[in-house]
């Protein structure tokens, strides 16, 4: 019983690891935005925030992570050469789908 119990919770935690991605985490599902103000992107409040530009990636469960959500990528979407802000955005389904983006704001 100790052994199967060990098993169980070292595959739960294998399983959830991925899903330290949010401080706002649900186990169903979350959605969710909010700044990156821990990245080092220079940013000015004289730059206008009028283009917006989004570069995503997605992961599946755990094992196959594609795209490019890079912050030079979501410039390059949005045609923007001056970032005002950076967001991040993030969605996750039951841990098996993980789709994380960049929004960047600027001119």
């Amino acid at each position: 019983m100790k052994k199967l119990l060990f098993v169980s919770f070292t595959v739960a935690s294998l399983f959830f690891t991925g899903c330290a991605v949010s401080p706002f985490q649900a186990g169903l599902y979350t959605s969710n935005t909010r700044p990156t103000v821990d990245l080092e992107v220079e940013s000015s409040a004289s730059v206008n925030p009028s283009k917006k530009g989004e570069a995503t990636c997605t992961n599946i469960l755990g094992l196959v992570a594609t795209g490019d959500c890079s912050i030079k990528e979501a410039m390059k979407n949005g045609g923007i050469t001056k970032i005002h802000h950076v967001d991040y955005s993030n969605t996750n389904i039951l841990g098996l789908i993980n789709k994380g983006t960049f929004v960047v704001w600027g001119e």
